[in-house]
């Protein structure tokens, strides 16, 4: 077998997958930052060819768009707990944790990988980025419409689902800038506007 080291890891190189590779260049981004990630590099810590990176990713631009996809579904990999789904202040709760656990992990992800995306593919990076927060706001809705301790006029024609989960999203895109991972406002603004208060 063969085996590389970036950092002070040692990484079998023997590429199988697309999702191998993509493992390694995560693992790049983590202990050398997004100027590590390009087919050559790719390819050295892989131990293989850069022929062999061009056959899962056609440019430098498919390989960091794909690798940011990645690094965004290590993040947010689904719990194993389905009851942090059940209510959106539990949901907000898991978010918030999984946003520092990322920060930890990739240093500098969350500031500097909207970057990195525009500057090798705009039109793409955009597009992808825009779909995975889509997926996120739709889960934001999923479990809005799902929470049982809703009170039963919380939302209306004017004020809908859809509009909160974005004022969610909103309030997470800050956080993430920020590097504030407490949820505490959060919840209360959640509590005092969908829940029964006492």
């Amino acid at each position: 077998m063969n085996y590389v080291q970036i950092g002070g890891d040692v990484i079998n190189t023997i590429i199988t997958s697309r999702e191998e590779i993509l493992k390694t260049s995560r693992e790049l981004i983590r202990q050398q930052g997004w100027s590590a990630v390009n087919i050559r590099s790719v390819a050295a810590a892989c131990g293989v060819s850069v022929g062999s990176i061009y056959n899962y990713f056609d440019s430098k631009a498919a390989l960091v768009s794909d690798t940011v996809e990645s690094v965004w579904c290590e993040i947010f990999h689904p719990p194993e707990d389905p009851s942090v789904f059940q209510d959106i202040q539990a949901c907000m709760i898991w978010i918030y944790h999984r946003m520092e656990c990322g920060c930890q992990r990739y240093p500098g992800f969350f500031t500097l990988h909207s970057l990195a995306f525009m500057r090798e593919d705009r039109a793409n990076g955009k597009q992808r980025m825009q779909q995975t927060w889509q997926h996120m706001l739709d889960g934001l809705c999923t479990v809005l419409k799902r929470d049982p301790n809703l009170r039963p006029d919380a939302f209306t024609e004017q004020f809908t689902p859809e509009q909160f989960a974005d004022v969610l999203f909103s309030l997470l895109l800050s956080a993430l800038l920020r590097q504030d991972y407490d949820p505490t406002a959060v919840l209360e603004i959640i509590r005092r506007t969908l829940y029964e208060t006492r």
